[in-house]
């Protein structure tokens, strides 16, 4: 429930929309500011480099993405006990995938992929949960093998970045540890108060949930070596549809200069500050290209033309879409049946009752004879 205050305000539904709109003005400003220092035509030279056959790759490799990520979502539902057939995981995905590209966020295809999901099976948390864990497990896959990879191949590190990484990473610890901190406070003074209830608290309560979903979810057995190789496939995919764009745009370094760039354009990515995934991506992407001498103006038009390829990978979506729309159209226009007639009740003989109730108003005005 939202908290509201003395004044009638819904602080909570403010501060999500204050964080709403400031991502979406955070991915705004950092386009503006990318082709306010590199002028406006990397983002053209993006658009005239694409032919019909990079889309036709585009789609082949979003085909193969999509088909792999609808099976891990398949796998770990089933772990978590509700059922979803390939092919309907095939659409909602390519419709979730079509959704995040063209709507701000990037993020509401999935959630609007998780509740329905849930309402099939009448079980919407269930199904939110098992969006959550399907995501979460290519992010983990993602960041495992984006630390193997910028371990062992050579990244570009332009000079003081180092001393600003081991500042940051002092104080995110700092930051981490005043949090924890700060909970452990708090969770002592709510057990010690008077008024504290008996039995576990909703946050005991989430980390049990949590904790059961994982296990079944993603640790069984039979789930995490399937879930395991299929984000391998959806991240070389997703690797592959960045050597074509980088091809596309011009580019003729060696894969093993580019996959350290490419992978930390898609960490990038993974930064909820975006317009339909647009904004850190190019920001990333010009900036390792511009430290590995390859040019910032080119890296980012490699990172237009993967947007670019994404957006027609994802088109099927807007082709479910579509069909799905049609058919609820077309249930909506079925006529119901008419209800039932009633039978209406006879209509009075006027003649029969005037020919028997003139007799009688004749009698009682007939003159009676004077005794």
């Amino acid at each position: 429930m939202p908290t509201v205050h003395h004044s009638g305000w819904p602080w909570d539904a403010v501060r999500a929309r204050i964080w709403q709109w400031g991502r979406l003005l955070a991915g705004v400003a950092i386009l503006v500011l990318l082709a306010w220092r590199l002028g406006t035509g990397a983002f053209l030279d993006g658009l005239r480099v694409i032919d019909a056959g990079t889309l036709l790759v585009a789609l082949g490799i979003g085909l193969l993405t999509t088909v792999c990520s609808a099976a891990r979502w398949c796998l770990v539902a089933r772990g978590l006990g509700i059922a979803l057939p390939l092919g309907t995981a095939v659409a909602d995905y390519y419709r979730a995938l079509f959704l995040n590209a063209a709507l701000p966020g990037g993020v509401l295809g999935d959630v609007h992929r998780a509740v329905r999901h849930g309402r099939e099976v009448r079980d919407v948390g269930r199904g939110v949960r098992a969006v959550v864990l399907e995501r979460t497990a290519g992010q983990v896959v993602l960041f495992g093998v984006a630390t193997a990879v910028l371990l062992t191949l050579p990244v570009p590190i332009p000079p003081g970045f180092a001393a600003m990484a081991e500042t940051a990473a002092v104080a995110g610890a700092l930051v981490a540890m005043a949090m924890v901190v700060t909970v452990a406070v708090v969770t002592v003074v709510r057990r010690s108060s008077p008024g504290a209830r008996s039995g576990p608290s909703w946050w005991t309560r989430a980390v049990r949930r949590t904790r059961c979903d994982l296990r079944s979810g993603l640790l069984a057995r039979g789930t995490w070596p399937g879930v395991t190789l299929l984000s391998v496939v959806v991240l070389g995919g997703h690797l592959a549809t960045f050597l074509v764009a980088a091809r596309a745009a011009g580019s003729s370094a060696p894969i093993g200069q580019l996959v350290p760039l490419m992978v930390l354009a898609l960490l990038a990515m993974a930064v909820p500050l975006n317009v339909g995934g647009w904004g850190p991506r190019e920001g990333v992407t010009a900036w390792a290209f511009g430290a590995a001498g390859l040019g910032a103006g080119l890296g980012l038009t490699v990172a237009v033309v993967y947007g670019l390829l994404a957006l027609t990978a994802s088109l099927p979506g807007a082709a479910v879409l579509a069909v799905r729309g049609l058919r609820q159209t077309r249930a909506d226009r079925v006529e119901r049946p008419a209800p039932p007639v009633l039978p209406l009740d006879p209509l009075p003989d006027v003649g029969a009752e005037l020919d028997r109730e003139l007799p009688l108003l004749d009698q009682r005005w007939r003159p009676q004879p004077v005794a």
